[in-house]
């Protein structure tokens, strides 16, 4: 595993912005990367490089894999698609003040950054699969899970780094 890069002669990546050219980076330098692997029964994920200001991972999804609606903690981040499709559904104040998900896409070469406490649902609706890299900083710690109900968003779990993945 290597570590995060940073900036030569410059302050640490600090804004999402930043973060996704860390993604950028990575992707270009596919050379560095394990084998990418696609496994039926959940997405398959590597971590690639971790440091005191981020970490990096890499994830692989077959069409109709995707996660729960989350949030990364403290952490901001970013995700690039690097192959196939993903979408992002998050949450949003729809008629009457509750809450709904709205839907966006990506497709390879695309990519967004988020503050931390940004929820989001990510999945594979297309018919290929996909990858994707993703950058946190600080390095993951917690993911609060949650699902919508009754027009509210409901907290289901809080995983945590060393326990549930």
């Amino acid at each position: 595993m290597t570590t995060v890069l940073s900036r030569p002669g410059s302050k640490p990546f600090g804004s999402g912005a930043d973060l996704l050219i860390i993604a950028r980076w990575y992707a270009i330098h596919r050379g560095s990367w394990p084998q990418v692997r696609f496994d039926r029964r959940q997405r398959w994920y590597q971590r690639l490089a971790a440091g005191s200001e981020a970490e990096v991972w890499l994830l692989s999804w077959l069409p109709g894999q995707g996660t729960d609606l989350h949030d990364h903690g403290d952490s901001a981040g970013a995700f690039l698609v690097v192959a196939g499709t993903l979408n992002e559904r998050t949450p949003g104040r729809g008629g009457g003040g509750a809450w709904r998900l709205r839907a966006g896409g990506f497709r390879a070469g695309q990519g967004r950054a988020f503050g931390a406490r940004h929820i989001h649902q990510v999945l594979n609706a297309a018919v290929e699969p996909a990858v994707s890299l993703h950058v946190y900083r600080p390095a993951l710690r917690k993911m609060t899970r949650y699902r919508l109900a009754d027009g509210r968003i409901v907290v289901t779990a809080v995983d945590r780094a060393g326990v549930h993945w």
